[in-house]
């Protein structure tokens, strides 16, 4: 299992559809990868990302306890100020489990930002965990920031 960094923690909590963004990848039944935008994504412990999912896609629809999930963090800034590397950067792989009730449920709900607490106010979204099993700059190098 990977250790997600702290020094990005800050910058996947706060990304949303700006220049500082999350996108969320699954694969879809046909073999091809379904890619979207998450302004839910945040850093739940020190092991795994979580969102929110409140979509009515496809994506939603892929999403299942076992799930591979890619999550492709990009903030370029990160690049000038000698955190990642490359463009700023960073690729976490995991594995999905699903939450519609319970402890994580409501920690994610509790932590969720108030924009995407406004987008789902009757709460009919679930929480996504993703176990982080591999992190990863740009070219494939093991990220190792601390």
């Amino acid at each position: 299992m990977a250790k997600i960094p702290r020094i990005l923690r800050q910058h996947i909590d706060s990304a949303a559809y700006t220049d500082n963004v999350c996108l969320i990848a699954t694969v879809l039944p046909n073999g091809f990868a379904q890619v979207t935008p998450r302004g839910s994504t945040m850093v739940f412990d020190d092991e795994h990302i979580a969102l929110w999912e409140r979509g009515r896609g496809s994506t939603t629809e892929n999403l299942s306890d076992g799930s591979r999930v890619t999550i492709f963090f990009r903030k370029s800034s990160l690049r000038g100020e000698g955190v990642l590397p490359l463009a700023g950067i960073a690729r976490f792989y995991g594995t999905a489990s699903i939450h519609k009730s319970g402890p994580v449920y409501a920690e994610v709900w509790e932590r969720l930002i108030q924009p995407e607490k406004e987008r789902d106010p009757e709460k009919k979204g679930f929480a996504v965990l993703i176990r982080i099993e591999r992190a990863e700059d740009l070219m494939g190098a093991p990220l190792t920031l601390e």
